[in-house]
């Protein structure tokens, strides 16, 4: 097998090269001064096992069109089996209609990839699970429970922790590393807005007094949820609060309202290469998924059960 990366999170793409102890393949991604994207592969991948690394954040469009035009480039280079490892899937919020006439663009992704040619997705917390059957091709999508467990155990481990789940979407989520946590107690902030224009009422349902909360999600964006919902888990008694969130989006003045916040700290994987501003953030962590990634690589090569992961 071969790794190849494009542009979106090379850092990740080496991270994951270098857990498999093999080289990225050499290949150029470039643009010409249009801004259309080229892509040229430098060696030979006839009949090779070939996984494609390219998160599609911001800019979200550029870094899919990449994805695209990386697969392509491989098909037509009679790569044997082309894997588009998406650590981070844009789009994957639009997963249903939430109005009339509105597109249900995960679909459309889902579908662009398949079209370009890839024989298999591997990705990294799909915002929602069904996003697996939108693919009509076989995708395995990885949790990065079991990396933040690890790390909640060895920095709070001693202490009356509870989960905490930021919204009522996101109970099952939060339930499953609650589970890893020696099954720690739940809570779900519950938001509503009575009015339009008003703000929003967090109401905590769980007692969380003299508690340790972890804030868990998928997603990252403005971190406005995020950072309400830790005000009112400390408003209700709760001694600290922390978040880990798989991907940091972190848009617009994210990090800054990050910073300001009442959170103690926030732990986001780098399935989206961190911005300058996040990187310094004293209150911002990244913990790396590449060993996570790359055994389910490993895994998928080999032909052996990837589900055995999260056993």
């Amino acid at each position: 097998m071969k790794i190849m990366s494009g542009n979106s999170n090379l850092p990740l793409a080496r991270a994951i090269a270098a857990y498999l102890e093999m080289p990225l393949t050499d290949a150029s991604v470039r643009r010409f001064a249009d801004e259309e994207i080229f892509v040229e592969i430098h060696e030979n991948v006839r009949g090779q096992d070939m996984f494609l690394v390219q998160p599609t954040g911001y800019p979200a469009n550029d870094n899919l069109m990449e994805l695209l035009i990386c697969i392509d480039a491989l098909r037509r280079a009679s790569a044997k089996r082309i894997t588009a490892v998406i650590p981070y899937f844009g789009y994957a919020r639009q997963d249903r209609k939430p109005g009339p006439r509105t597109p249900i663009s995960a679909k459309l992704v889902a579908n662009l990839i398949t079209e370009a040619g890839a024989d298999r997705v591997l990705a990294v917390d799909l915002h929602a699970g069904q996003i697996q059957g939108f693919f009509d091709i076989p995708t395995d999508n990885l949790y990065a429970a079991p990396v933040m467990a690890a790390d909640i155990q060895a920095r709070y481990g001693d202490r009356d922790l509870m989960v905490v789940s930021p919204d009522v979407g996101g109970v099952v989520r939060a339930r499953a590393l609650a589970k890893r946590l020696d099954n720690a107690p739940l809570a779900i902030v519950d938001k509503r807005r009575d009015r339009p224009g008003e703000s929003e009422v967090m109401n905590i349902i769980g007692d969380v007094s003299d508690r340790h909360c972890i804030l868990i999600d998928d997603i990252v964006d403005s971190g406005g949820t995020l950072c309400n919902a830790a005000e009112a888990l400390l408003e209700n008694g709760a001694k600290s609060v922390a978040a880990y969130i798989t991907h940091g989006v972190l848009s617009g003045g994210a990090v800054a309202r990050i910073d300001g916040s009442k959170l103690k700290e926030l732990v986001i994987s780098d399935s989206i290469q961190l911005t300058e501003a996040a990187e310094a953030s004293d209150k911002i962590r990244a913990l790396p998924i590449a060993p996570l990634v790359g055994e389910a690589i490993r895994r998928i090569a080999d032909e052996s059960s990837v589900s055995s992961l999260f056993d």
